[in-house]
This record gives C-alpha cells, structure tokens and sequence, in this order.
C-alpha cells in the first residue's frame, strides 16, 4: 500500500469519525439515547480519560494523557512511513494506518474540543462558543456507539452472579475507538502475514 492510499483512508476515517462526533455533540444532551435496533443504540457520553473512562489523577493528569497521545502519534506515524518505505507487507500498513487514524480522530477532541465546544450537560453544545467547557489539552472524547447485546438478568443457575443484572457489551465508543481496534485486530489476527519471518 503507498502513502497516498494509506493518508486517504486515514483522511476518510477522520472525516466520518469527526462528523459523527460534531454531530452527536451539537444535537445531542449529554447522556441523550436513541434507540435504533434495541441492541444498537446511539448513547451521547464525554470520555475524560483513557478507555473505560480511566484517569491519570492530579491536577495535571489530563494534559499527561493527552501530551502522552500526541507523543504516541508521532511514534505511530514514523512506523507507518518507515513500515511504507520498506515495502511491509499490506496488510501491516493498513493496520497501521487504522491505528494511526482512530488515535488522532481521539485527539483531536482532547486538544481542542474543550476550546471549541460550550458544555453537554443540561443542554445542547454549541459549536465556537463564547464560554468553552475546557481549556487546550483538556477536551473530553465523544463517544457514541453502544452495542448492549444482553442487557438482562443473569439466570440463577450461573455461579456467582447468577441474578445479577447483567450487561454485554457495556462499552460506548466511537468510530476512532472502532479504527484503532480494527488496526489491532487485525494485528492479532493475520500476526503472521504482517510480520513475516525473513
């Protein structure tokens, strides 16, 4: 796969990932559901931190992640230049690229989206607002997808938390979130093909 090819797909998940998220963002309140098939719903919730809403605590810890992030893309472009410039195999540079395009569709809100969008609570945001909800560095991720295939009490019968209410898959995620784990399924999955022995 050339450059070109790999920076247009990386342009086109950026593009949807962005529109997706600008429109949740300024039509939805935060916590606002849709539901459009009863196990594919469309849930309105901001990420402040890593996955599964995970923290760096302090003061400082959200300026941590994100400068961490910026530093994690800049690493992820140069292995898919070099991954490019040495004829790697395709299915290695589109697992790449998927990586390295979910990663900056997730920063791009955490720099700017605390600068750019007023608050979702109580309210629908407001796009270039006079009184943004943060500060550079300190946007929140929008997350949108929610996936609860089984959504239910557990029965009896199952140890331990048999009668519990149960919930799978509990995860809200976005279409970044959606690239970056595609990029490394396919790692996973083809490990072989794209890392071939010499």
């Amino acid at each position: 796969m050339s450059l070109k090819k790999a920076s247009l797909l990386i342009l086109l998940i950026l593009v949807i990932d962005q529109v997706s998220k600008i429109y949740i963002k300024t039509h939805f309140m935060l916590g606002e559901e849709v539901d459009v098939l009863g196990w594919f719903r469309i849930l309105f919730v901001e990420n402040d931190g890593m996955a599964w809403g995970a923290k760096i605590p302090g003061a400082y810890g959200k300026i941590i992640l994100t400068s961490f992030r910026l530093v994690a893309i800049v690493l992820i472009g140069y292995w898919l230049w070099d991954s490019i410039r040495k004829n790697s195999p395709k299915i290695l540079i589109l697992s790449v690229s998927l990586i390295l395009a979910g990663a900056i569709g997730n920063i791009i809100d955490s720099v700017f989206y605390g600068v750019i969008f007023d608050s979702s609570l109580g309210q629908v945001a407001t796009m270039f607002a006079e009184e943004p909800y943060g500060e550079l560095l300190k946007g929140k991720v929008v997350d949108m997808l929610y996936f609860p295939l089984y959504n239910d009490i557990l029965p009896s019968w199952i140890p331990i938390w048999g009668g519990e209410h149960f919930v799978f898959f509990e995860p809200v995620f976005n279409i970044a979130d959606t690239a970056i784990s595609t990029g490394f399924g396919i790692l996973l999955v083809f490990n072989k093909k794209a890392f071939p022995k010499k």
